[in-house]
Parts: C-alpha cells; structure tokens; sequence
C-alpha cells in the first residue's frame, strides 16, 4: 500500500519519530486551516455549536474503538484522564505496575502514596504479570499496551485471559503507543479502562485524548459516587456524574475535530491495511537489525512485537543520525524508532545504511 502520499514528507528525510509525535495527513491538516478560519469568523455560528461538534467527536471515537458513547470521555491528554480515574478509586487499592513504565501511568501512584508492586518487564513478560498476581493480589493492573522506551508489546489475547482468570482485577491501560497501528476492539479486549493521547500514532496533534470504561468499571464508580448530588445548573445539568470529573470544562473544537478527522482518515485508508503495512516493513527492520544485533535482548526472541523499536546504537550518535536525515530519538540505551503508515521499505534501507556508516 502507498501511504506516503497522504502525508508531507520532503525527500530528503526519513520520519521515524511516530513514537514522539506522528503526522497529520494532508486532508486533516486543511480542514485544522478552515476550521479555525470559520471558527472565529464573528459573523459565523461555529462557535455555537460547540456542545454538538463535541458530541459528534464522542461518537467517532467511541464507532472507531468499539466503545460505549456513554463510557467515552474526551480528554485533553493521556495524563490527565487516567489522574483523574485513579483520584476516583479507593484509595486502599493496590497496584502492578512494571518498572520503567510511561510517568505519567507510574508517578501518580507514586505521589499519591498507594500501594504498589513493581515488576521488571523481561522477554517472558505476561508469565511475570500472572505470577505477580497470584502472589501479590492487586486490585490493579496498570499497563502501557506498548512500553515507550523498549518498545515491547504486551499480548492482547494475554490481557484477556487474564481478565477471564481474574474477573475482580481492575486492567486499567495506556494505549498511547499502540493505538493507530492496528484494529482495536475495546468491548472484547478485557480492558477495563482505556486511555491514549491523540498526537502520537493517531496523527491527531496536541491537546486531545479519550477515556473509555468498561460498564463493570462504570457502574462501579457510578456506585462510590452515588452520593454526589448531579449538577442542577443549566449549563451542566445533561452531564452524568462522570462527565463532571472528566469533561469538567469547555472542550477545545480545533483539537478533537482533529483528532476525528484523523481517526476518519484511518477508517478510509483500512486498519486492516495498515496493519498489514505496518507488520511488512516492521518485519524488515527486525531481520535486519537482529543480523547486526542491535535489539534489545528481552525484545529479540518474542513473537509478539510492535513498530517501535530500540535500535541498540550509541544514543550519542542522536545528532549524526538526524544530520543524516533520520528523523528519531534517543531513549534508554539506544535509539528509538517507530515504524508507522508513512514508512516504507525503502525507509528501512535508509535508515540501516546511515546506521552502518556511523558504526
């Protein structure tokens, strides 16, 4: 598939920086233009219609997820959204989490003082979740679908079966850097809560997000909060008691109508497509990177992985490789990349001859 040709991508560089910050689609970046044009037009009535706008975002999210309308929350970023769940769960809740995890998913059970076990993630990761369970016996489980400095991709078809095993068990998510990259069925995925930020690999820019919940987690805040009186102002009074913790505010037009229009963009090009895209060139990079051995020991031998990857190369040797034309990003112990849409074979090549010529 030629997905290049949605995006602008000079000739002279190699995007691999989806992992920092992915790129708009043309269509998406001229309808950011007139919207905003439109938007503030005194004469005009967009502005309005912000409650609708708003609401027909939701929707898009939630067909594009596989989620509930009224278990999808529209947030301005992954940060915010899963603070704000975990201020809302009991505070004698304890938590699994895996060292080295996003800070956003890790600190605030840190600087909120909860309870919590931490587990190094290693080649045989999800063997190391269900162990911890067992001995440990958290209420939750949180997890970034995809680890943002190795790259190493949790096992869907693990999560649900270990939600089938542990009913009780809050799975509680960041799909921040997995989301975009292939279909996703939030209802089947034994997720509890779901959270991402738009401007990675959903190609949505900065300052939009979502939340989804499951109805068992629904219904179980719903419950702790069943004391709180709903708001009886006009303004709010459509708003259910999650609503005024989630989208306490007014919600910016120009960044969830962004976020929409990239998710219509990805629903036009295939999923599917994507994902068989995204898997052919990814496949490339490994085999090539294994022959050099520059993966990470606990990411080489799993059959599960994702498109981002950690190039085990000198992260001093950041600078000489975007000179080069690589566009990428030192984490950790190397270099990081990610493999999206916009890539193609031809950019693999490229980017592994610069690399040998640094070496």
């Amino acid at each position: 598939m030629h997905f290049k040709e949605n995006f602008d991508i000079p000739e002279e560089i190699v995007y691999l920086n989806s992992p920092s910050n992915g790129l708009l689609p043309k269509e998406t970046k001229a309808w950011r233009m007139v919207w905003d044009k439109e938007f503030f037009d005194t004469q005009g009535s967009f502005r309005d219609q912000q409650p609708e706008f708003i609401a027909d975002v939701k929707e898009t999210v939630a067909k594009f997820f596989h989620s509930e309308i009224e278990s999808t929350f529209l947030i301005p970023n992954f940060s915010f959204g899963y603070s704000t769940l975990i201020d809302l769960l009991p505070r004698h809740y304890s938590y699994l989490v895996l060292t080295d995890e996003y800070p956003s998913l890790q600190y605030p059970i840190v600087n909120r003082r909860l309870k919590h076990t931490v587990i190094k993630p290693e080649e045989h990761v999800e063997q190391a979740i269900e162990q911890a369970i067992d001995e440990y016996n958290p209420d939750v489980f949180i997890v970034s679908i995809v680890q943002y400095i190795t790259g190493l991709k949790i096992d869907l078809e693990f999560i649900q079966r270990l939600k089938r095993r542990n009913p009780s068990l809050l799975i509680i998510a960041d799909g921040t850097q997995f989301l975009g990259t292939e279909p996703f069925n939030f209802k089947q995925s034994g997720i509890d809560a779901l959270a991402g930020s738009g401007y990675k690999w959903l190609l949505s820019g900065y300052g939009n997000g979502f939340l989804l919940m499951s109805d068992g987690l629904t219904r179980r805040l719903q419950n702790i909060l069943s004391d709180v009186p709903l708001p009886k102002v006009a303004m709010w009074k459509h708003k259910g008691i999650l609503n005024t913790f989630f989208e306490p505010g007014h919600q910016e037009t120009l960044s969830h109508g962004t976020l929409k229009q990239s998710l219509l963009k990805l629903e036009e090009l295939g999923l599917e497509n994507i994902q068989q895209h995204i898997q052919q060139v990814t496949q490339e990079a490994y085999q090539l990177l294994a022959e050099r051995n520059l993966l990470l020991p606990e990411i080489k031998e799993r059959e599960v992985r994702s498109s981002l990857i950690n190039i085990q190369v000198d992260p001093q040797l950041y600078d000489q490789l975007t000179k080069a034309g690589a566009i990428c990003f030192p984490r950790g112990t190397g270099i990081r990349i990610g493999i999206h849409l916009y890539n193609d074979i031809s950019d693999v090549h490229r980017l592994i001859e610069i690399i040998d010529k640094l070496r």
